[in-house]
């Protein structure tokens, strides 16, 4: 993005605003909709940071990346969304699972994978794209949120394994440790 439009948008040029906004539509709006499978959710966190943004743009300090900056926020907004929703209660603490195999969706077709990373719930989806897409730590997870790191460590043990399941045609048979999934 070209420091004269955000230089114009911090001093307040709607136009400018616009464009920030065109810009980056897009990638808010399929970050949420990876997280939460929801395409109205993903609208309202694509609003919500949106909106997030414009109110803090002039604490912007340009000492990162700009898409990195909006990226946190709205990732934070999706976040925020899954607590809030509720949609998920765990009925267990698991064990410490770790697993070096590739994800399973190297060599998947986007369209397979899409639809089987829609099958699985929110929350186990979310722990995927933090860890192999985004580039989170187990740490940076459970801290965002409020989980453990084992949880982390486990959500994307079970789920790099339902989702292979999914891919091979060949679900796990294990029973998914989230109590109230949502409904395919």
């Amino acid at each position: 993005m070209p420091d004269s439009l955000l230089a114009r948008a911090q001093n307040g040029e709607l136009r400018a605003f616009e464009q920030i906004y065109r810009l980056f539509e897009r990638p808010v709006y399929t970050l949420a909709l990876r997280l939460l499978n929801d395409a109205d959710a993903a609208r309202e966190i694509l609003h919500d940071a949106m909106l997030k943004l414009f109110q803090r743009l002039d604490q912007f300090r340009g000492d990162a990346p700009f898409w990195g900056w909006l990226r946190q926020i709205a990732l934070n907004e999706a976040l925020m969304r899954l607590r809030k929703d509720r949609r998920i209660e765990f009925d267990a603490q698991v064990e410490d699972v770790e697993t070096d195999a590739a994800p399973p969706w190297v060599h998947a077709d986007g369209l397979v994978l899409e639809q089987a990373l829609g099958r699985l719930p929110a929350l186990t989806r979310s722990v995927l794209w933090l860890y192999h897409v985004e580039g989170y730590s187990h740490p940076e997870i459970a801290d965002a949120l409020g989980k453990s790191v084992s949880f982390s460590k486990s959500q994307v043990a079970r789920g790099t394994a339902r989702l292979r399941g999914f891919l091979d045609g060949t679900p796990e048979s294990k029973p998914c440790l989230i109590a109230n999934p949502q409904p395919s």
